[in-house]
């Protein structure tokens, strides 16, 4: 997967895909917060997340507070948004459905 800096074009076609995601005024990162039925789930969201992540060799900024986990995904080393943060964030999306989050943003 490309480390390569996505233009506005690109991120907008991509940002369709992962519609629960926000992105940032400058286009630097996508955000979005899961919300679970309780710690347990936040935590195995989190678990899985890693594993995902491990894999891509591409790691979330993110916390977790009770039953919500709070995602930031940018690429430092290309100054933004690239084809992995999207990947990750779709990865993510889908391990939330499995999951069963209450609600996301």
């Amino acid at each position: 997967m490309s480390r390569q800096k996505l233009d506005s074009t690109a991120i907008s076609e991509k940002l369709a895909a992962v519609s629960h995601w926000t992105i940032d005024a400058g286009e630097t990162a996508l955000s979005r917060d899961f919300k679970f039925k309780n710690f347990s789930e936040a935590f195995g969201f989190m678990a899985r997340a890693a594993l995902v992540a491990e894999k891509l060799d591409h790691h979330p900024e993110w916390k977790n507070v009770y039953r919500t986990v709070d995602v930031r995904l940018t690429t430092h080393d290309a100054g933004g948004l690239t084809e992995l943060d999207f990947e990750l964030a779709a990865a993510m999306d889908a391990i939330a459905a499995s999951t069963g989050p209450q609600s996301g943003h």
